[in-house]
């Protein structure tokens, strides 16, 4: 019998103002970080997941186009932003369409709404040192404890459409960013953290002077923010726009990776630009030319580099040399689509290719493109397409 457990909470500001604010320690875009008292309380719901769990063979099959007559397979979502392998070996999806996790026992989603009871997309999934999933949505957070989703809502700040991207570090603190800058949560408050604004980048549906696009921790701790005002490094005491001195690189990052050797790469408007500690290096104008972006970005088990140009094309790098990926997307086991493909020819016949919003590589080592219109794994030179039946 499935049934609802239901606990309202308050939900309001406290501490209106800022009794330390930041200190200015030079010139070279160092901050020093104080603590500030402003706090955010928020809502929160506790709901039993057997009650929001819906099995994926009793849906209508997801359709990416209704007016494409090329049979497009049984989609997870037409979008989805984020997967996520579990210790347990279970797949989570962050999708346009809210949430669902693959086990032995099939694919189920999840209907969490956000504060105003509408569905969510999910644009982040996280697991804690205790095996609890963390879900970062636009309007709000949920922690799913294994039988329980707590919802965590907070209208000033989680706003629909506002997070966007989530890291757990490793003392066990929650990062938040969003359209609105960047929160730490404590799982009973959110604190502002301060991050100068940037600027809005106008090629880009959703941006704002202090979005934050992604959230990293380095080997040493240090927590790495991609902004609309370049990239900055937090050591637990300064905070320091580590581009602010370099011209070359775009104050618009969008991902910072740390390598196995310990330097950095760093996607960002214009290029991928490799981060030694001490100077930038644009390895991809030679390629892309000097003002093409660069989005999702990726280091695989052996060390090569994987990343996204110009939305849909695809690159290879293992050090020496580029590779675009001109691969091949099986939809089905009797449909295999060109994956390069005329605009035009695209437009009219609704052909595509992957335009992924995150590369992933499982437990299994095989790598992942989730993005516009569905979920892709590179196997055998091919973009298979995972549908709701897979292949698994």
């Amino acid at each position: 019998m499935k049934y609802i457990q239901l606990t309202i909470f308050k939900t309001k500001a406290i501490g209106l103002s800022l009794l330390c604010t930041l200190c200015i320690t030079s010139c070279a875009g160092q901050i020093e970080k104080n603590a500030t008292s402003l706090k955010f309380i928020p809502e929160q719901t506790k709901i039993h997941a057997d009650s929001i769990s819906v099995k994926a063979e009793t849906l209508p099959e997801y359709r990416v186009d209704i007016h494409d007559k090329d049979y497009q397979g049984n989609q997870i979502s037409g979008v989805v932003r984020t997967v996520f392998q579990d210790s347990k070996g279970n797949f989570w999806f962050g999708t346009q369409n809210g949430l669902c996790r693959k086990d032995k026992n099939g694919l189920v989603y999840f209907d969490i709404k956000n504060r105003t009871g509408q569905g969510v997309t999910v644009h982040v999934i996280l697991e804690d040192k205790d095996g609890a999933i963390w879900i970062g949505y636009g309007g709000g957070i949920a922690k799913y404890d294994g039988r329980y989703f707590t919802n965590y809502h907070e209208k000033d700040i989680l706003t629909t459409g506002g997070l966007w991207s989530m890291l757990m570090d490793s003392k066990g603190t929650l990062w938040v960013g969003t359209t609105q800058g960047v929160f730490t949560f404590d799982g009973k408050a959110f604190t502002p953290f301060e991050i100068p604004e940037g600027k809005v980048n106008p090629n880009f549906g959703v941006s704002t002077s202090k979005m934050i696009h992604s959230i990293m921790e380095d080997r040493k701790g240090y927590v790495w923010f991609a902004t609309n005002g370049g990239a900055y490094r937090f050591d637990g005491k300064v905070l320091t726009n580590i581009s602010a001195k370099d011209q070359s690189i775009s104050n618009f990052v969008h991902q910072i990776i740390e390598r196995k050797d310990g330097t950095f790469y760093i996607s960002a408007s214009n290029g991928l630009f490799h981060f030694n500690g001490k100077t930038f290096q644009n390895i991809t104008e030679n390629v892309l030319g000097k003002e093409v972006g660069v989005g999702c970005v990726f280091e695989d088990k052996t060390g090569a580099i994987w990343f996204s140009a110009n939305k849909r094309d695809i690159y290879h790098y293992n050090g020496k040399t580029f590779q675009k990926i001109e691969a091949k997307i099986k939809i089905s086991d009797h449909t295999v689509l060109p994956f390069e493909v005329n605009q035009d020819q695209q437009k009219q016949e609704g052909n595509f290719s992957p335009f992924p919003f995150q590369i992933y590589q499982d437990r299994q080592q095989r790598l992942w493109f989730v993005g516009f219109k569905g979920a892709y794994r590179f196997e055998n030179n091919a973009f298979v397409n995972v549908t709701r039946i897979g292949p698994w």
